[in-house]
């Protein structure tokens, strides 16, 4: 059976979205037609973060500088907490989740590699 809103439910919404843009920032939540969406930067989102920086340690340990391989992928590797999208339902079949899981194993063996090429 269909349920309806609590009469309040703009009210309240609108209040959550304050909460949240107070902890976040202004920009980090913005108004769109229809709702709000979150406004967080490529950077600002820890996966794709991740992803940049594993890309760059491997790029310097291709070209022959371990240390700098070393400190990248140890900056990505640090992002990690648990399981790639961990608090999504469903995560586990998730094509972003598997992939995500790949990177971080590749990065783990870059990180190695980084290691031995350093002595």
């Amino acid at each position: 059976e269909d349920e309806e809103p609590p009469a309040d439910a703009v009210g309240a919404l609108q209040a959550l979205v304050g909460r949240l843009r107070r902890a976040l920032g202004g920009e980090a939540v913005a108004s769109a037609p229809g709702g709000y969406r979150l406004a967080a930067g490529r950077d600002s989102v820890d996966l794709f973060r991740f992803e940049r920086l594993a890309a760059d340690g491997a790029a310097a340990l291709r070209e022959d500088d371990p240390e700098r391989a070393l400190a990248l992928l140890d900056e990505a590797l640090a992002l990690w907490d648990g399981p790639a999208l961990a608090d999504l339902p469903g995560r586990a079949a998730d094509p972003l989740a598997v992939r995500a899981e790949q990177r971080r194993a590749t990065a783990h063996r870059d990180r190695l590699a980084a290691e031995v090429a350093r002595g």
